[in-house]
């Protein structure tokens, strides 16, 4: 398959090679850290019965990331180009594999996810400005099948991706993510160290049990949860095509990315115990961050808490209209998507018509009220894309033994195998459990087929990777 050198010239300007490793290892931590390690260790201590089990099951899930960043070493060296798995899944299957992936993350994986992580952004802004969280219409625009509303809190929440979009048409916006990301991170750890150090906490908790349903499946019950929550580890092999000496710095910010968000991971979990036993955490109703706050430190840290969530949101959403783009921008070079998306600005060197795209197509899902629905819809797309790109690994070694592999990934066949498993248990897991919205993200991916096939007839001709 014939794809264009990102460095030739011969497709206009072309992405800068300006990102080094912990600019990429930034764009993983923020990805991954986003809000659900922040309700799912409810789900999964109500399924688990004894702390321990907890634990290793939290470690395990590292784990099974660990083992998909470094596959995902392997393909990105291999293919140093902008869009993560939908250049693993054209190259290994096909192109219209490769654009459904590309047409879930456009429709709401990651504009679903900056639009969600929006409006709760907004939602803590309108704890500090109370008028915000008015949610009067101030306006509303009929159009087919849903009302647009516009509220207070959709203008905050647009206005924030409109903020971060805008950043990020610049070829500084690196370091704009990588403060935001350096507080999330510097933030998480002050508040793991002074609740372990000094706050009103309990050591016993940490070896506490409880009685639950079915003690011998639920620590196979909690892995999707948990494997979900883990999600963006691969946010660094979507900007491959910028990253500076690619074959060493990918696989070193795939490394750095994901063992960071363990060990972060493994101590908020550790923390959670502390402040309360496993029971207790079970049965909280969905506010553990503030639930833990306030039993550690007093209600007084509600606010704090409130700042904090301000900018660890940011940095997600930062991280989310950086990656995303360039998964449209890889899709327009092919001729499979809007043509404008391919330009680069020739000065930035940032792919602007794509991250205006999204941030349009976010800002319509904040005013439509669908975005929940959505990305319940096609969260298990993410868990389906990522086993088959990791899947990829095997067809391009069986189909190429003889290509210069700058990086091979750790384990191989074992580790990329267990993550495979790992993914057809969980995607079963979530067509038996939860069929109704497995069936309308089905459908949502089933859109992109025709869809595809409009773009291949209107590319026709010229070049499209294919």
């Amino acid at each position: 398959m014939s794809v264009p050198d990102p460095d030739d010239g011969s497709i206009g300007p072309s992405l800068a090679r300006r990102l080094g490793p912990f600019d990429a290892a930034a764009i993983v931590i923020s990805n991954v850290i986003g809000g659900g390690i922040y309700f799912v260790p409810i789900i999964v201590a109500g399924l688990i019965p004894f702390t321990g089990w907890l634990l290793a099951a939290w470690l395990f899930g590292g784990l099974l990331a660990f083992a998909g960043a470094m596959t995902y070493a392997e393909l990105a060296t291999l293919r140093p180009h902008a869009g993560g798995e939908y250049v693993y899944l054209r190259e290994a299957y096909g192109p219209l594999a490769a654009f459904l992936t590309g047409w879930t993350s456009f429709v709401a994986g990651f504009s679903g996810s900056i639009a969600a992580g929006a409006v709760a952004l907004a939602e803590y802004i309108a704890r500090f400005v109370p008028a915000l969280s008015d949610p009067t219409p101030l306006l509303t625009l009929p159009v087919p099948w849903v009302n647009l509303e516009v509220t207070r809190q959709a203008l905050v929440a647009i206005g924030a991706i409109v903020l971060l979009s805008f950043v990020h048409f610049h070829a500084h916006g690196r370091v704009v993510h990588n403060a935001l990301t350096l507080g999330k991170v510097l933030a998480l750890v002050v508040f793991i160290a002074l609740g372990l150090a000094w706050g009103h906490g309990v050591a016993a908790n940490l070896t506490s049990s409880h009685v639950v349903a079915n003690p011998a499946a639920g620590w196979l019950l909690a892995l999707p949860p948990i494997m979900l929550t883990y999600s963006g580890w691969n946010a660094a092999a979507y900007v491959a095509e910028e990253i500076k000496n690619p074959n060493r710095n990918v696989p070193l910010a795939l490394a750095l990315g994901t063992i960071g968000v363990v060990i972060i991971y493994m101590a908020l979990n550790v923390l959670f115990l502390y402040a309360m036993p496993i029971a207790s955490l079970a049965a909280l109703d969905g506010h553990l961050a503030d639930s833990v706050a306030e039993q550690l430190f007093g209600v007084a840290a509600g606010n704090l808490l409130g700042a904090f969530a301000i900018v660890s949101l940011a940095a997600s959403i930062s991280a989310m209209v950086i990656a995303g783009p360039r998964v449209y921008y890889a899709m327009a070079r092919d001729h499979v998507f809007l043509k404008s998306a391919a330009r680069v600005h020739p000065q930035q060197r940032t792919p602007m018509r794509a991250i205006t795209a999204q941030a349009v197509w976010s800002s319509v899902l904040v005013l439509s009220g669908t975005l929940t629905q959505l990305v319940l819809y096609t969260g298990f797309a993410v868990v389906v894309f990522s086993g088959v790109a990791v899947m990829a690994v095997f067809t391009l070694r069986r189909r190429d033994p003889g290509a210069e592999r700058p990086f091979k990934a750790w384990g191989y066949p074992i580790a990329p195998a267990f993550f495979v498993a790992a993914s057809v248990v969980m995607v079963v897991y979530q067509v038996v459990n939860e069929p109704v919205p497995t069936l309308a993200g089905l459908g949502v991916i089933a859109v992109g087929v025709p869809v595809y096939f409009l773009f291949a007839k209107k590319g026709r001709g010229s070049f499209s990777g294919q």
